[in-house]
């Protein structure tokens, strides 16, 4: 029988796999909403929110030490309504509170714990909290003791602040708008370059994070400028990270960051999103360079995805927990015994020295091996049946929310492993979940959801669902050239503008404008994890103006692209995704329409990926739907027989070739040299 404490938690009913870990503490939570919000003000109390997610180690921690406390949860229900919110869930909610977090302490991290009115405004912010002071640090209870005395003999005070900091978070420091410039990639590179570690790889020290943007920026501008040391910053980090015990050397995919500088030790948990943006980063650098490691590993990447976090349906489970057993790590550690127990004496000792497991617990990493790149291929048999021994040894919690804008990420990284690679295993799978998203996320009014669980779409979708995933569908058009991608997407493109875009200021709101009002509306321009949603815009707005040559879209990222060029000006480096964007429309692209009386030629693909074409493809039974999205294609004459293929730059077009050999002797004219 459940105590009456217990019996207060309103968080039973809810859906998310965050929530549902909170649903049985002595905490009288309630999810964000409109009871807590009226609880506090009757109740003439203040707030405090907490927010996390499911697989984040410290919020599991804080957890165990803080919430399930009976001391710590009496303090927070007595002079406190309380708030649980999934950050995965309510990305806004936790882009408007995190600012709050940096603008009152210069720093944020998840357990995000926040204190604030009951009109919402924040007035003290922190992270991880232990429930009593440690080495002269308050712990939870006693911020709440000094902040209840404050809220009966000196609210004034407290109000004061939280009026403060929701001038400071709503403000947001926008700048004008400018003109996109080379000058801002050559600043970004240079800023890389002074903090990149030449040992170990990546930017800047401990904890050391992936950044595919990055990396994607420095790949990009060695392509175009044979920047020579801008792909050796690059190659170095991917190198390293593959090596490195922050990428599972049995089962694949990567970790969310290292705890230190050499990538040896990660923070365990699995995330879809990086894993994703990884894999397309490789799949990049495999294209330019050709090294098998870099193949290997997106491949190892992707699989992994596929394997552990595909759900039925073929839509993306959003990630795989750090803990296992109640410990970080448990489920990735090996002693040389484990190994042993699996594959014997004789062929674990030769495993344990090259993979740097001893007699300790140990994460498996390839840094001391100096034959590193045939590791996998040499060990495949090895590594699948510690793989396997690991499953049945511990379990992960998995959180299977499929939310739209990770999704779309797993779609365009295994769009381009289609293309790239060639193999339709990849491309089959982006194509499922695709069509997750189509009919389990999409409304038959064209608006999104944010996520998917328990057979049930919920949440507005925001503006990195709609960017991300209309990003997504181009990356797949050029993959697949199906008409339907390239009609959804354009769609989403002025739903995107419809319900984001500031017309007045410039730039797209996170929140659309019929979404619920928070303390501020904000506009999120620096990369974290994953793209800002203005970046991934600016992504979809240029593919769209290319594919479609529509006066419309070519408006809209001209304004966005002057937009985020204002907003760079300060830190482009940490806006890596907006200058890739800028870096389409700098430098003169090439556009090939194929025009086929049969099928579209299965070498088109991989062609436009390796010359970097915007590619669009033209039969008999495309030509109708495709002139209603990009009308331009309805000047194009379908042959009586085989292929016509036009190359253009910047609206200017050679007479057509009618073979592959064709084509890429006009893709060796200088007059079509990339530059």
């Amino acid at each position: 029988m459940r105590n009456d404490t217990a019996a207060e938690n309103r968080l039973q009913g809810e859906k998310s796999p965050y929530l549902r870990q909170h649903a049985q503490d002595p905490v009288h939570w309630y999810p964000w909403g409109r009871a807590a919000f009226h609880a506090a003000i009757t109740g003439d109390k203040p707030i405090l929110l907490s927010i996390g997610y499911s697989t984040c180690h410290w919020c599991h921690v804080m957890a165990r030490e803080t919430f399930r406390d009976p001391e710590a949860a009496g303090v927070i229900n007595r002079g406190f309504v309380a708030v649980k919110v999934d950050r995965e869930e309510r990305p806004d909610v936790d882009g408007v509170y995190m600012a709050a977090c940096q603008a009152l302490t210069g720093s944020g991290g998840w357990p995000l714990t926040i204190l604030m009115t009951p009109d919402q405004k924040p007035f003290w912010a922190g992270t991880y909290l232990p429930p009593r002071g440690e080495n002269g640090q308050p712990g939870l209870i006693e911020v709440l003791d000094e902040v209840e005395r404050l809220w009966r003999e000196d609210r004034h005070r407290l109000m004061e602040l939280g009026r403060q900091v929701t001038r400071r978070v709503a403000d947001g420091g926008e700048a004008a708008a400018g003109r996109p410039d080379r000058s801002l990639l050559h600043r970004a590179a240079e800023e890389l370059r002074r903090r990149y570690d030449p040992v170990d790889g990546g930017f800047g020290g401990a904890p050391k994070f992936p950044n595919p943007g990055q990396l994607l920026l420095l790949l990009d501008r060695a392509r175009r400028e044979e920047d020579r040391t801008a792909l050796d910053m690059a190659e170095r980090t991917l190198t390293q990270m593959a090596r490195g015990g922050i990428f599972d050397q049995l089962g694949g995919g990567f970790c969310r960051y290292s705890t230190d500088s050499a990538w040896r030790l990660p923070h365990f948990e699995k995330m879809l999103c990086d894993n994703a943006l990884l894999a397309y980063a490789y799949l990049e650098a495999y294209a330019q360079t050709g090294r098998p490691l870099y193949r290997e590993t997106a491949c190892r990447t992707l699989d992994f995805m596929l394997l552990e976090l595909r759900l039925p349906g073929g839509g993306f489970a959003a990630a795989l927990d750090a803990d296992s057993g109640g410990r970080e790590g448990a489920f990735y550690l090996l002693t040389a015994r484990d190994v042993e127990e699996v594959l014997g004496v004789g062929e674990a000792a030769a495993f344990c020295r090259r993979f740097g497991i001893g007699a300790e617990e140990s994460v498996p990493q390839l840094l001391d091996d100096g034959r590193f790149e045939s590791a996998w291929r040499e060990n495949a048999s090895a590594c699948a049946r510690l793989a396997a021994f690991r499953r049945r040894r511990h379990r992960l919690h998995r959180d299977e929310k499929v939310l739209t804008a990770w999704n779309a990420l797993a779609i365009a990284a295994l769009a381009k492993a289609g293309r790239v690679l060639g193999e339709t295993r990849y491309l089959r799978a982006a194509e499922d979940a695709r069509l997750f998203l189509k009919t389990r996320l999409t409304r038959p009014d064209g608006r999104l959801y944010l996520r998917w669980l328990d057979r049930e779409p919920a949440v507005e979708g925001q503006l990195e669902d709609y960017a991300l995933y209309c990003w997504a569908l181009l990356e797949l058009y050029g993959a697949n050239f199906s008409v339907s991608c390239l009609r959804e997407a354009a769609g989403l493109g002025d739903r995107m503008a419809e319900l984001f875009e500031d017309r007045e200021a410039g730039g797209f709101y996170r929140a659309g404008q019929d979404s619920e009002v928070l303390i501020a509306r904000q506009k999120d321009v620096f990369d974290a994890a994953m793209p800002s949603g203005n970046a991934a815009a600016a992504l979809a707005l240029v593919g769209l103006a290319r594919l479609t040559g529509e006066s419309r879209f070519r408006a809209l990222a001209g304004r966005q692209l002057n937009w985020l060029a204002g907003q760079a000006g300060d830190y482009p480096s940490e806006q890596c995704f907006a200058l890739l964007a800028m870096a389409e429309a700098l430098y003169p692209g090439l556009e090939l329409v194929c025009v086929s009386a049969g099928e579209v030629p299965d070498w088109l693909a991989g062609v436009g990926e390796a010359y970097r074409l915007t590619a669009l493809a033209k039969t008999a039974d495309k030509a109708r739907g495709l002139a209603r999205v990009a009308p331009y294609t309805a000047d194009y004459p379908i042959p009586e027989e085989g292929i016509r293929l036009y190359l253009c730059r910047e609206g200017a077009c050679q007479a057509p070739a009618d073979t592959l050999e064709g084509l890429r002797r006009l893709l060796a004219d200088r007059v079509y040299a990339l530059s």
